[in-house]
């Protein structure tokens, strides 16, 4: 503004020396410079105020965005912390439950395997000891025929019936002994003729042991009939053991899979928070940059136009 000053001082110098020159005023043409300079100055200070107004008008909408976005994001950041927490709790005790349930799953099948093992040599046990009361029975009832058919006459082959009875297991030690002693004295003498008195004497003898051996029998049908009825009662309660743990294993297999499914989900959950997490920490921290440059840079330009506009206000 100093050399417009001079210029002025110059050219009213100027117009001062050439009145007595010219006819034309110079004094309206510096006024006219004067005016133009002024509505150039005046305009030009008008023009960086629009400038600066729409620049300032950037700054403080973008600064509100900004702000915005940065609240925003923190409050999105401890929303997915939290999602992660969860989902990290949830995907481990989902683990400790399969866990337990794989463990479930192993004692029933485990328990299973060995029922079946006690029910097998349970079986055995039945059809051998069932095979030696039908084989006693049959004996039994064979030999009792074979006694009640002979009243005095009888062949040695008869005798084998009664004989074969000693070779069984079940037959109790004091028949056996009674048998021996039937059958020693029921040997056939050397001679013919049987005496009345011996032939009593069979006949009362062998209706005891008749007695004895139907006794046994009507025991041994007993003690049957109550060994099927137990290995019926041990059958249907072994069928409903194998039914109630397979039906433990199905449902704990069930839920397993469910849980592991659920599990899956969680996890997958969690990852994509993270991403989600990591995502908007890289955005909220690059506009926190961007924000603190922005807001430096504002001051800066408010600053400066502070200062263009004291200038020019001096020189107009």
């Amino acid at each position: 503004m100093k050399c417009v000053r001079s210029a002025l001082f110059l050219a009213l110098g100027a117009v001062g020396s050439a009145r007595e020159q010219a006819s034309v005023t110079p004094v309206q043409k510096v006024i006219e410079l004067m005016e133009g300079m002024l509505a150039k100055g005046k305009q030009e200070k008008h023009d960086e105020q629009v400038q600066f107004a729409a620049f300032k008008q950037f700054c403080d909408d973008t600064t509100v965005d900004k702000k915005r976005a940065i609240t925003e994001a923190e409050e999105k950041i401890e929303v997915l912390k939290a999602d992660i927490e969860s989902h990290v709790a949830h995907a481990e005790r989902l683990t400790k439950e399969i866990a337990e349930h794989d463990a479930d799953i192993a004692t029933w099948k485990g328990d299973s395997a060995a029922a079946a093992k006690v029910r097998a040599i349970d079986k055995a046990n039945y059809d051998a000891m069932h095979k030696d009361y039908s084989e006693s029975v049959d004996a039994l009832q064979r030999a009792i025929a074979v006694l009640k058919k002979q009243a005095h006459d009888r062949p040695q082959t008869s005798l084998a019936q009664v004989s074969a009875l000693k070779s069984l297991s079940l037959i109790p030690q004091e028949a056996k002994k009674a048998l021996d002693v039937f059958l020693q004295d029921a040997q056939e003498p050397e001679g013919l003729d049987v005496s009345a008195p011996e032939a009593y004497g069979y006949e009362f003898q062998s209706h005891g042991v008749i007695e004895m051996l139907e006794k046994l029998l009507d025991k041994f049908v007993d003690e049957r009939t109550a060994l099927e009825k137990e290995e019926m009662n041990s059958k249907h309660a072994h069928e409903m053991l194998v039914q109630d743990l397979s039906a433990q294993v199905d449902q704990a297999t069930q839920d397993r899979e469910e849980k592991s499914e659920s599990k899956a989900k969680h996890l997958q959950a969690k990852a994509d928070a993270e991403g989600d997490l990591q995502d908007t920490t890289t955005t909220k921290e690059a506009d926190e940059k961007y924000l603190a440059d922005l807001t430096a840079t504002c001051e800066q330009k408010a600053t400066d136009f502070e200062s263009r506009q004291q200038l020019r206000a001096e020189e107009l």
